[in-house]
C-alpha cells in the first residue's frame, strides 16, 4: 500500500506559479512512475505529466509543455509539479497518483494509488 497526500495548492493570478507536492509513504517509492492529473468541474480527470522511476524520463500533456516541470526526489519520497505561466484553464483539483508499471501512462487505469487532491485556481 501506498500513500500520497498532495500540498502546495492555492490560488494565483494569471501568470504566476504554484509548485505542488506529494508525498509518499508505504512501499519503496523508487518502485513506482508517478503522475500528476487534474480534473475540473464537469470535466474528466486528465493527464498532465509523469516521471518515470528513476526520473530520468518525463512526460507532458500538451496544453502544459513548457510551463510545467515534473520532478521527483526518491530520497525523499517526493514528486513535485513546478507550475509557471499559469492560466485560468489550468484551474482544477490535481491529483497525484503512483503506478507500478515500467512505463508512464497517459490513461487513469494503471494507476494503483491516488492522492486526495489539491485545488489550483488561477484567477484572470
Amino acid at each position: 500500500q501506498v500513500q500520497l497526500v498532495e500540498s502546495g495548492g492555492g490560488s494565483v493570478q494569471a501568470g504566476g506559479s504554484l509548485r505542488l507536492s506529494c508525498a509518499a509513504s508505504g512501499r519503496t517509492f523508487s518502485n513506482y512512475a508517478m503522475g500528476w492529473f487534474r480534473q475540473a468541474p464537469g470535466k474528466e480527470r486528465e493527464f498532465v505529466a509523469g516521471i518515470s522511476r528513476g526520473g530520468s524520463r518525463t512526460y507532458y500533456a500538451d496544453p502544459v509543455k513548457g510551463r510545467f516541470t515534473i520532478s521527483r526526489d526518491n530520497a525523499k519520497n517526493t514528486v513535485y509539479l513546478q507550475m509557471n505561466s499559469l492560466k485560468p484553464e489550468d484551474t482544477a483539483v490535481y491529483y497525484c497518483a503512483a503506478d507500478q508499471g515500467p512505463g508512464i501512462y497517459l490513461s487513469t487505469e494503471p494507476y494503483d494509488y491516488w492522492g486526495q487532491g489539491t485545488q489550483v485556481t488561477v484567477s484572470s
